[in-house]
C-alpha cells in the first residue's frame, strides 16, 4: 500500500507540472522572459516522466531491446521537439541554426560525459562495485553508434547538414529499430512506480491509460516546445550569458533530467545494464535521428531541399561531439565499463566547458582521437572487438 501511495504521489505530481503551462497558453496573458522558460520547461519536464512511464509499459507489446530504443525515443521527443522548432526557424533567420546545433550538440556530449558516468556511480554507491559488463545483447547500439560516429566527421569537413545526411544518419537508425526488433517478446521487469502500478491493471484498461499518457504528454509538448526555446533565448539575452552556451547546457539540462533519472533509479535497483542501456540508446536516436530530422526540417521550412551551412563555431562543436562519440565507443567496445573510464569521460566533459575557445576545442577534439587510438594500441581485445561490430 505504501508503495501504491509513493506511485501515485509521483503520477500526479509528473501530471500536475504539466498545468501551471497548460493554463497559462490558453489564457493568453502576458508572462515575464523568466515564466515563459520556466512554465513550459516545468510542462516537459513532467511531460517527459509521463512518457518515460508510457514506454516502460510498452515493454508488454514488443521485445526487450526494441523497448529500449522505444524508451529511449520517447524519452529524448522533448529534446527534439525544441531542436525542430530551431531548425524550422532557421530557414528564415540563419541565427536559429546556431541555436540547433547547440541544443544537438550539447544534449549528445552531456549523455556521453555525464549520464553514462552517472550510472556506474550509482551502482557503485548501491553495491561498491568499480565496474559493470555491458550485455553482448546490446552490440546493435554499439553498431549504431559507430556507423554514425564515422560518418558524422564528415560533416564539419563539408560544412553543412544536406537531405543526403539525413538519408545517411536516418537510414541508419531505420537498420537499428529493424535489427532490435528481432529480438524475442519477454515479460518485462518494471521496477516500482507508476508504471508497475498502471501494469497491474486489465489489458484493455492499461492499454487506454497508457495511451492517454502518450497523448497527453505529446500534446504538452506539442504547446511547450517554442515558448521554452525562446524563452531560453531571452532570459539569455537579459543575463547578459552567451545564448549558445545557455542553449546548448540548460535545454537538454531541463529536457533530459527525467531520462537520467530512470536510468539512475535502475543503477540504484542493481539493474545497471537496463539504466546504461537506456543511456546508450538515447545517444544513438539523437546521434542518428535527431540529426538526420534536422536538415529535413530546414528544408521543409524552406520549401526546397537546400543545405543548413555551418559556421566555424558549429563545425568546431559537431567535431568536439564526433570525437568524444568515438572515445566513448572505443571505451565499451570491449562491453564493460570501469570506474577510471568513467571518470575520464567525466573530466574531460566537464573540463572542457571551462574552456571555449575554439584553439581549446580542437585541442580537446584531437585529445580525444589520441586517447581512443592509445587504447586500441595497449588493449588487444578492443581491436578485435571493433572488427566484430564492423560486421552485420
Amino acid at each position: 500500500m505504501k508503495t501504491d501511495n509513493k506511485a501515485w504521489f509521483w503520477l500526479t505530481f509528473a501530471v500536475m507540472l504539466t498545468f501551471p503551462w497548460v493554463s497559462a497558453h490558453f489564457s493568453g496573458g502576458p508572462l515575464s522572459a523568466l515564466a515563459q522558460a520556466v512554465l513550459p520547461g516545468l510542462a516537459i519536464f513532467g511531460a517527459a516522466f509521463l512518457l518515460s512511464w508510457a514506454a516502460e509499459l510498452s515493454q508488454f507489446e514488443i521485445p526487450p531491446t526494441l523497448s529500449f530504443a522505444f524508451l529511449a525515443l520517447i524519452a529524448v521527443l522533448p529534446e527534439y521537439a525544441v531542436d525542430m522548432y530551431f531548425a524550422w526557424n532557421a530557414a528564415k533567420d540563419p541565427a536559429y541554426t546556431h541555436y540547433a546545433m547547440a541544443n544537438m550538440t550539447g544534449a549528445n556530449r552531456l549523455l556521453i560525459g555525464l549520464g553514462w558516468p552517472a550510472v556506474l556511480w550509482m551502482y557503485w554507491l548501491k553495491s561498491g562495485r568499480t565496474s559493470m559488463a555491458i550485455g553482448e545483447e546490446h552490440r546493435v547500439e554499439f553498431q549504431a553508434l559507430l556507423f554514425a560516429t564515422l560518418y558524422s566527421f564528415v560533416i564539419p569537413l563539408k560544412g553543412f547538414l544536406s537531405a543526403w545526411d539525413a538519408v545517411v544518419f536516418i537510414g541508419i537508425f531505420a537498420l537499428y529499430i529493424w535489427r532490435a526488433s528481432a529480438s524475442h517478446l519477454q515479460e518485462p521487469e518494471l521496477e516500482e512506480g507508476p508504471a508497475e502500478l498502471i501494469a497491474r491493471l486489465r489489458v484493455p484498461l492499461r492499454r487506454l491509460v497508457n495511451g492517454l499518457l502518450f497523448l497527453w504528454a505529446g500534446f504538452v509538448i506539442y504547446i511547450s516546445a517554442e515558448p521554452f526555446a525562446e524563452g531560453l533565448l531571452e532570459v539569455g539575452r537579459q543575463w547578459e550569458i552567451e545564448e549558445f552556451l545557455f542553449v546548448q547546457w540548460l535545454a537538454p539540462l531541463a529536457s533530459e533530467s527525467p531520462e537520467f533519472i530512470v536510468a539512475l533509479i535502475f543503477a540504484w535497483k542493481l539493474r545497471p545494464t537496463a539504466g546504461f542501456a537506456t543511456l546508450v540508446s538515447s545517444k544513438v536516436n539523437q546521434w542518428t535521428l535527431l540529426v538526420g530530422m534536422l536538415p529535413l526540417v530546414f528544408s521543409y521550412s524552406l520549401g526546397h531541399f537546400g543545405h543548413m551551412h555551418l559556421d566555424p563555431r558549429q563545425r568546431e562543436e559537431i567535431l568536439l561531439t564526433s570525437a568524444q562519440s568515438f572515445f566513448a565507443l572505443v571505451v565499451l567496445i570491449d562491453f564493460r565499463f570501469s570506474m577510471s573510464e568513467a571518470f575520464m569521460l567525466a573530466i574531460l566533459f566537464i573540463t572542457q566547458l571551462f574552456f571555449p575557445s575554439t584553439t581549446l576545442r580542437y585541442s580537446y577534439a584531437i585529445f580525444y582521437m589520441a586517447l581512443a587510438l592509445f587504447l586500441f594500441v595497449v588493449r588487444r581485445e578492443k581491436r578485435s572487438h571493433l572488427k566484430s561490430l564492423l560486421k552485420f
